[in-house]
C-alpha cells in the first residue's frame, strides 16, 4: 500500500508557510505499515486541485488532502475531489444543522458560504471536527484501473489547522484505515558516518543495498554526515525488523568504524557513551568554535558526568589565562597554528583535571587572520588537538564554506577526532 499526501493552500507556494501536516500524516501512515510515495503542495486554483487529484487517485491506493476545506471561495478541496472522482457533493442537513448552531452560539448570524462546509462526497463517511467548523471527509471507494478492472482507492480529506487535523487523524482516520487495511508493518533503521564523502559511501555500500529488493535504502548527506535509512514493509513486525536489521549490519561490516551510530544516535550522543563505557572524561579549549563542542556535548541529558566543561578562549591572552598558553608561543606562531592547538589541549587538561582535552582554533571567517603571525593563512584553516596521558595528536583542517559552516564542521571534525581517539 502506498499513499500520496496533498497539501492544499497557494500560502505553501511562497517563501512564508510549509506544508508540516504531511509529517505528522505521514508518521501515523507508517505506523499502519503504509508507504507515503508523493508528497504534492497544490494551490488554490481549481484546474490545478483537480488535476493533482485525478493524478494522486491514479497512482497511490491511500490519498489524504489537509485544507481547503473551509468557507471562503478558494476553499476548493471538496469541489476538486468530486471532479477527480467524477461524482457528486450532498449537502448534509446535519452539518449544516450544527453549523447554525455554531453560529447562534456565538449570537452571530452565519454567512451564506459557510454552507460549502455541509457538502459531502457521494459516499463518504462524515468525520465529526471537534475542534473547527470543517468536517472530514473519509471515502472507501473503486475507480476503473489501466486494465478496466476495479481498484481500491480510499480518499481522505481534513482540515488544515493542525490543531484541528491531528486529533482527527489519530481519532478518526487511523482507526478507519487500521480496520480497512491488510495488516502490514514497517520497520526502520538508521546509520550515520561522520566526515566521509557521499559518492564513497554509496560506492561501497551500492553493491550490498541494491540486493535487497524489499529494503528501500535513502542516502542522505549534510551538516558534516551522511545517512543510511533503511525502510521495510512486511507482515509481520518481526519479519521486516529482520530484513532491516541483516542489510545493517552488512553495512556497518563493510563501513567498520566510519559508522559512529547505528541506531540513529548523534555523533555528542556516541561520545558520550564511549567516555562512560571507559570511565573517562573531556574538557574543551575552543577559539573559532566559541564553544559550539561544549554546547553540543551539554546538550545531552547526563554530560556532566563525563564533561567537566572547558573554556572560550577567544583572545590570545585568555589562551594563556584560561589554558596555560605560553604568551610567547602565540606571539611567535599565531594563534592558528598546530603548536598552539597542542598547547591549548594540554593546558585545559591540566587546568582541570580531565582524562582527555580537546582544543580547536582556526579562521571561521569572512576576513582574513589577526595581524601578526596569522595575517597571510587562509580562511578555514582550522587546527585540532587531543591531548591524554602521554600523548597529543593534532589534525589540520582546511575546510570550506561560509563562517557557520567551518564553525560546524571544525566541531564535526573535534567529536570525530574524540571518538575515533577512545575506540
Amino acid at each position: 500500500m502506498i499513499a500520496e499526501i496533498i497539501a492544499v493552500g497557494s500560502e505553501m507556494l511562497t517563501p512564508y508557510r510549509q506544508d508540516t501536516n504531511s509529517l505528522l500524516l505521514t508518521d501515523g501512515l507508517n505506523d499502519l505499515g503504509v508507504q507515503v510515495a508523493f508528497k504534492t503542495i497544490v494551490g488554490d486554483n481549481l484546474g490545478h486541485l483537480t488535476s493533482a487529484a485525478a493524478i494522486a487517485i491514479a497512482r497511490a491506493d491511500v490519498v489524504i488532502f489537509s485544507g481547503g476545506l473551509g468557507p471562503t471561495e478558494d476553499d476548493l478541496t471538496r469541489e476538486a475531489v468530486a471532479a477527480a472522482l467524477n461524482i457528486e457533493l450532498q449537502p448534509d442537513n446535519a452539518i449544516l444543522t450544527s453549523l447554525y448552531k455554531r453560529f447562534a452560539a456565538r449570537k452571530m448570524v452565519m454567512p451564506p458560504n459557510n454552507a460549502s462546509q455541509a457538502d459531502v462526497l457521494d459516499g463518504a463517511t462524515i468525520l465529526e471536527n471537534k475542534n473547527g467548523s470543517a468536517p472530514g471527509q473519509y471515502l472507501d471507494t473503486t475507480v476503473i484501473g489501466p486494465d478496466g478492472g476495479a481498484v481500491r482507492k480510499i480518499v481522505v480529506l481534513l482540515p488544515g489547522p493542525p490543531k484541528e487535523l491531528k486529533p482527527l487523524f489519530d481519532e478518526a482516520v487511523k482507526p478507519l484505515l487500521a480496520a480497512s487495511l491488510p495488516p502490514r508493518y514497517l520497520a526502520k533503521r538508521l546509520l550515520r558516518m561522520a566526515l566521509i564523502p557521499e559518492s564513497h559511501v554509496d560506492a561501497r555500500t551500492a553493491p550490498i543495498y541494491t540486493t535487497y529488493a524489499d529494503v528501500e535504502t535513502t542516502i542522505l548527506a549534510g551538516s558534516a554526515e551522511i545517512q543510511l535509512h533503511f525502510l521495510c514493509a512486511k507482515a509481520t513486525l518481526a519479519e521486516a525488523q529482520e530484513r532491516v536489521d541483516e542489510l545493517a549490519e552488512k553495512i556497518e561490516a563493510e563501513m567498520e568504524d566510519a559508522v559512529f551510530s547505528s541506531h540513529g544516535e548523534s555523533l555528542e550522543e556516541v561520545v558520550l557513551l564511549h567516555l562512560g563505557l571507559r570511565d573517562l572524561t573531556l574538557a574543551t579549549a575552543e577559539s573559532c568554535t566559541g564553544g559550539l563542542v561544549a554546547q553540543r556535548l551539554t546538550a545531552i541529558a547526563g554530560s556532566s558526568r563525563y564533561f567537566l566543561g572547558g573554556a572560550v578562549v577567544y583572545s590570545d591572552a585568555l589562551k594563556t589565562n584560561f589554558a596555560g598558553v605560553p604568551a610567547e608561543l602565540v606571539a611567535e606562531k599565531g594563534p592558528v597554528s598546530a603548536e598552539v592547538a597542542r598547547a591549548l589541549a594540554e593546558g585545559i587538561r591540566a587546568r582541570t583535571g580531565a582524562s582527555l582535552g580537546i582544543s580547536v582554533t582556526g579562521i571561521a571567517g569572512p576576513g582574513p587572520g589577526a595581524p601578526g603571525p596569522d595575517a597571510d593563512k587562509p580562511i578555514g584553516l582550522v587546527y585540532i588537538a587531543l591531548a591524554g596521558a602521554g600523548h597529543t595528536e593534532v589534525k589540520e583542517l582546511n575546510l570550506m564554506g561560509d563562517r557557520e559552516r567551518i564553525r560546524f564542521w571544525a566541531s564535526q571534525h573535534a567529536l570525530e577526532v574524540i571518538r575515533r581517539h577512545i575506540l
